[in-house]
């Protein structure tokens, strides 16, 4: 949630700062709502310091054997106008908190302007990627021919954009999951949760899911009880921490999870309908950061160089870029994209984004943090995917062809798999 007083500040101009994400902020009406609810707010504190001396006058005249009635009378008014405003100021706050729920996070001046992925600044490029002397196959057509993927039985057991994965397919799923949570956890200083998929309407606001994308999530429900297949982990494990104080000596404060996600890719149709760079439904090991304020900076290249770990130890060339304003996620307020290199497409994609979101899911989700000596203090969260089970398969596969159909498996990944090649029969040696 934002606060409005600094959204009216004119030094902060949030307004030109969201332009250059594309958003329009409505300050006249901003600024109507925050008047109205103060002037409310100040009638009811009027009104009841009226009320207290009204009571106390009655009292004194009742001691007095005067006649109450009119005293009285003026009382219940006290006590109606009093039930009349508290009710006004819900109305007003709720409508306050509406607006400010549908305006993204302000984005940091060092992020480059424009509105698409071609106004991107590339920070830098690791590794080369492969020469073949072949042409090479794309995952579908890997997996496929192997007989480890299949998209038509998925197709038939719930329609496009899912995957079944068998043999080999699914034992590198599951290598994938249990090398991205042992880097993590073991090197990088995580703790790792086992967290529920389904989750409440609150929760999904905490972190700016909602009310903006609706759309783009699944919903499900039992009775009139409401719940949300999470997009991402980012959401329970934010979420954790709802409407609490956190200890500043506790921080920073580092989580990971393994989880499934489901997106329904609203107005994505036609794009990457193929294979598994855009599904209904892929697990991810995503990374989560608690940190002060003023830490959140340095705490995002911390957390990048957290998710780029994995593919510098798989071998798989990637490059990192600063996203444009007007591309970046509604609740961060600055990102960079992980792409990695796919043959088949001769370019870079994404794999995984690293965000710092400030204090804006933090307001959001009413996390606070406190100090032994009882400093306030601002918590900042960020998150980043440490990384994409179905993505990082795809480039695991792709660059890793052989001219025969068959792939062989990154060295630091074989002690996972206990095979170091699938042959083109699916076979594993």
């Amino acid at each position: 949630m934002h606060d409005p007083r600094q959204l009216l500040d004119p030094d902060v101009d949030a307004a030109a700062k969201l332009r250059r994400r594309g958003y329009v902020l409505d300050t006249d009406h901003l600024g109507k709502l925050v008047s109205r609810r103060s002037s409310v707010i100040g009638e009811g504190d009027q009104a009841r310091a009226e009320s207290k001396k009204a009571a106390a006058e009655v009292g004194a005249a009742a001691k007095r054997g005067e006649d109450v009635t009119a005293l009285r009378e003026r009382a219940r008014e006290l006590k109606n106008r009093i039930s009349r405003l508290e009710e006004e100021q819900r109305e007003v706050e709720a409508e306050l908190n509406e607006f400010l729920l549908g305006i993204p996070n302000l984005p940091l001046d060092e992020i480059p302007d424009g509105a698409t992925e071609e106004f991107a600044e590339e920070v830098r490029r690791v590794g080369t990627p492969p020469e073949f002397g072949f042409e090479p196959l794309d995952h579908v057509d890997l997996g496929e021919r192997a007989g480890f993927l299949d998209l038509t039985r998925a197709t038939k057991l719930s329609g496009p954009r899912f995957a079944v994965f068998k043999g080999a397919g699914s034992r590198l799923q599951r290598a994938l999951a249990q090398f991205f949570l042992d880097i993590h956890t073991g090197e990088h200083g995580y703790t790792e949760f086992s967290l529920p998929s389904l989750v409440t309407r609150q929760t999904m606001t905490g972190t700016g899911q909602l009310p903006k994308f609706e759309e783009d999530l699944f919903r499900t429900g039992v009775a009139e009880r409401e719940l949300f297949l999470i997009p991402t982990a980012e959401v329970p494990l934010v979420n954790l921490h709802a409407g609490e104080i956190l200890p500043l000596e506790d921080l920073p404060l580092r989580y990971t999870a393994h989880t499934p996600c489901f997106r329904s890719e609203a107005g994505s149709y036609g794009k990457d309908t193929r294979g598994l760079i855009r599904q209904h439904e892929f697990s991810k090991v995503e990374l989560v950061q608690f940190v002060e304020e003023e830490r959140s900076r340095e705490a995002l290249d911390e957390i990048l160089a957290h998710a780029e770990a994995p593919l510098q130890r798989l071998g798989l060339p990637y490059r990192v870029i600063k996203l444009a304003a007007g591309d970046t996620g509604f609740s961060a307020q600055i990102t960079f994209d992980i792409e990695v290199w796919l043959p088949s497409q001769g370019t870079y994609r994404e794999i995984s984004s690293a965000s710092d979101t400030g204090v804006f899911q933090a307001r959001r989700a009413n996390i606070r943090g406190k100090g032994k000596d009882g400093k306030r203090a601002q918590i900042a969260t960020l998150n980043a995917s440490g990384l994409p089970i179905g993505r990082t398969l795809v480039a695991v596969l792709e660059n890793n062809q052989q001219a025969d159909g068959s792939i062989r498996i990154p060295e630091a990944l074989v002690p996972y798999t206990r095979f170091e090649v699938i042959n083109p029969d699916g076979s594993t040696s």
